[in-house]
């Protein structure tokens, strides 16, 4: 180890990349918080990245809630299709 180290020609910069991500300021529930942070210990990922995967996850269309509406159409669609 030296005594002196020259950063003379260093760049500053992002550690981590983050093209494709934008930093923003979110208020949780502490419970909310603090589920995500044991389930990241656990699963060995970090908790922002869980919450990111849950979030994506909840805008897909197979997690849409199933509605009246919907249950209807569909079986309206079976009834016509047998």
């Amino acid at each position: 180890m030296n005594d002196a180290y020259d950063f003379s020609s260093g760049q500053r910069g992002a550690v981590v990349d983050t093209r494709g991500k934008t930093r923003i300021t979110i208020f949780l529930d502490d419970e909310v918080l603090e589920a995500f942070r044991e389930r990241a210990a656990q699963s060995g990922k970090g908790y922002q990245t869980l919450i990111n995967e849950t979030l994506r996850a909840s805008l897909s269309p197979e997690s849409a809630p199933l509605t009246v509406a919907l249950l209807r159409q569909v079986l309206r669609e079976e009834r016509q299709a047998a």
